[in-house]
């Protein structure tokens, strides 16, 4: 697969199709005769209060602020080099920050430095887009997982797609959505698989195997159960201790699409939580690159009182979850589909305190309903309204990057003190 042509004008980062991957840009040269000219630069600062490497993580500094105090044109362009004069990735954001991968020792601080000049190649490592061909799903990943949430053709359909699902990735940090699509959707394909039904189930059956995005053919797949559940960590507001389960997104918005950062908007149709009360939900899901969670910042329009909020991952078997509400995470082992399809880690982190986190078993009626899944494992807290709830879900595989659920529980529990002590940037 080839990759997407990026250039960054200030101010603004034009996405284009994910089916390229890199582009030719002057060397680095040109860059040298710049900044000889100019002699302009701005050095931003890092520095890790943790006692623990951070290598990697995505930071962010107003574009704004560089551009003042570089006296930057309109269509200039930057470079970032670290300490070391290697060049570093960027992305300005739709939301006017510039970002950049950092890495900081522990107790350590570590200096960058941009100035104008004509950027190096860059590779996409966060990307996404709604699959309309897939009955509206909005899919997307970065160099290490994928995931998807259901569109309104899926909830036209009547399909109680309530949580978020996942591709589980390995052996590339190349984009895999397109191919993993436009294989399962081939028409030509399907066409062939129908014929062969007829006369040759058994040969049809192989031939579905061949292309289909639910066996692993080297780079991933879909083997994960959602259903009329949260799935792997969909945020829902709650009335009379009951999830008030949200359907599928009604419209949305990509803000950011590479290579450092997706993010989408979605919105949901009006749903009644109370008797006399419609609120409309909206989140923004951001994925940066190199990390295993998502970012969600979930909101209710229309909510005129605090009201009770869980984040929430389904549960398959009765393996037991991890639940450190003082540590601010959560995490389970799901099974996944199949009989040989390996172990799924399942996670998710807060920022701020919550109030309680548990295992809720479904009843033997509403265990029929959500396609004998067990139950959750909720997180619970109460949401204001006005505010904005601020969580982070995802996964790890035992076929990637994560062994086994003590790496997974370390890597999450490393993750949650990462969030809740940010690196510190400072713009000198």
């Amino acid at each position: 697969m080839v990759s997407p042509d990026f250039n960054y004008p200030f101010f603004v980062f034009l996405t284009h199709t994910i089916m390229m991957k890199k582009i030719f840009i002057l060397p680095l040269a040109a860059f040298s005769l710049l900044a000889c000219q100019s002699n302009h630069e701005v050095t931003v600062t890092v520095e890790n209060p943790l006692g623990t490497d951070r290598m990697g993580e995505i930071v962010e500094v107003s574009m704004e602020d560089v551009s003042a105090r570089l006296n930057l044109p309109d269509t200039a362009q930057l470079v970032i080099y670290d300490a070391e004069s290697q060049e570093v990735p960027y992305q300005i954001t739709h939301d006017g920050n510039l970002i950049f991968p950092a890495s900081v020792s522990a107790n350590a601080t570590s200096t960058y430095t941009i100035a104008q000049g004509v950027p190096a190649t860059v590779t996409v490592r966060a990307c996404g887009r709604q699959y309309p061909e897939r009955m509206d799903d909005m899919a997307w990943e970065n160099d290490v997982v994928a995931f998807r949430a259901y569109g309104p053709a899926l909830q036209a359909k009547g399909e109680r797609g309530y949580g978020y699902d996942l591709f589980l990735k390995r052996g590339t940090t190349e984009p895999v959505l397109e191919d993993l699509y436009a294989k399962e959707l081939d028409p030509t394909k399907w066409e062939k698989v129908n014929e062969l039904r007829k006369t040759d189930p058994k040969a049809a059956s192989e031939l579905v195997k061949s292309f289909s995005y639910h066996i692993d053919h080297g780079y991933g797949m879909d083997c994960y159960a959602v259903g009329p559940t949260l799935g792997a960590g969909v945020a829902a507001l709650m009335a009379d201790e009951a999830i008030v389960y949200p359907w599928c997104y009604k419209d949305y918005e990509i803000l950011d699409n590479g290579p450092l950062r997706f993010s989408v908007k979605l919105t949901f149709n009006p749903q009644t939580v109370k008797a006399d009360t419609s609120v409309v939900e909206t989140r923004v899901i951001t994925l940066d690159a190199g990390s295993h969670f998502n970012r969600t910042a979930v909101s209710y329009q229309n909510l005129s009182e605090a009201a009770p909020i869980v984040a929430g991952i389904v549960l398959h078997n009765d393996e037991p979850a991890t639940t450190a509400p003082d540590k601010g995470y959560m995490t389970y082992t799901d099974p996944t589909t199949g009989t040989d399809n390996g172990k799924l880690f399942m996670g998710t982190v807060f920022p701020t305190a919550v109030q309680d986190m548990k295992t809720v078993l479904f009843s033997a009626d509403e265990k029929k309903q959500r396609n004998n899944a067990e139950g959750h494992v909720l997180a619970y807290s109460t949401y204001e309204p006005g505010s904005e709830y601020v969580y982070y879900w995802g996964y790890g595989w035992d076929r990637s990057d994560i062994e086994s659920i003590d790496a997974w529980n370390k890597y999450v529990a490393d993750f949650a003190d990462r969030v809740q002590h940010p690196l510190k940037v400072t713009v000198k």
